[in-house]
């Protein structure tokens, strides 16, 4: 077998690990979520302890990567889809490690001054994340420079949904000072939240990256800190 095909082979091989790796992240988001609404403390102190699956998915990722660039000798492009899902997967890592924060706030918050409307936000909040990234982890796989775009410009609408919840927290407290304690909270979990749509975005920016070679700013929060 030829090198370039067995390259080809394995890389797709790699492709696919990366994959079960963001779907498992996905189910990650929404499970802590789901805990965190639910005030499951059992649930989420059952997902502190998985995230260590998904860091040894990442060891795991790595070095089956770096085998395959140091057996295989990539052409420059081959080394760039290498390199591409090395630094995708780092952010996968990252996205795992915010939803156990949220899991480890659910264990960490106490009182029962709870407010259900900001919890439906925060809920639906978490729908728009977890479409975020199935859709960059269907960028990849297809390779459409295209929606890796569309994904990247969706966060706006997760920005736009952290400064409302943030708002709404506010006056909330305003009004009821005994939901303080659970406000601070809600402020946490959203700004974690907001934080993996930050990653997601990356995701999209190392797909450009992976077929034009250019580094591009896509999150329009950075472009555009002031507005």
């Amino acid at each position: 077998m030829e090198i370039n095909n067995l390259f080809s082979i394995e890389l797709k091989k790699l492709y696919s690990v990366f994959n079960q790796m963001g779907n498992a992240v996905s189910q990650q988001i929404e499970q802590a979520t789901e805990s965190y609404i639910n005030h499951d403390k059992v649930a989420a102190q059952a997902l502190v302890q998985q995230d260590n699956s998904i860091n040894g998915n990442e060891v795991d990722l790595e070095k089956q990567a770096l085998t395959l660039m140091t057996l295989q000798q990539p052409v420059a492009d081959d080394f760039r889809n290498v390199i591409t899902i090395l630094k995708a997967s780092s952010d996968l890592e990252r996205i795992g490690d915010h939803a156990t924060g949220i899991a480890l706030e659910t264990i960490r918050v106490k009182g029962s001054h709870r407010n259900q409307a900001l919890e439906a936000k925060i809920e639906t909040l978490t729908k728009t994340i977890r479409l975020m990234l199935k859709e960059a982890l269907a960028a990849f796989q297809s390779i459409d420079m295209k929606q890796a775009h569309a994904v990247a410009s969706q966060d706006q609408d997760v920005d736009a949904t952290f400064d409302e919840i943030r708002r709404d927290i506010t006056k909330t407290i305003e009004a009821d000072p005994a939901v303080a304690e659970a406000g601070a909270s809600y402020l946490m979990v959203t700004k974690l939240l907001e934080r993996i749509g930050d990653r997601i975005v990356n995701l999209a920016e190392e797909m450009v990256y992976n077929q034009t070679g250019d580094i591009v700013e896509l999150n329009q929060g950075r472009l555009h800190p002031n507005e």
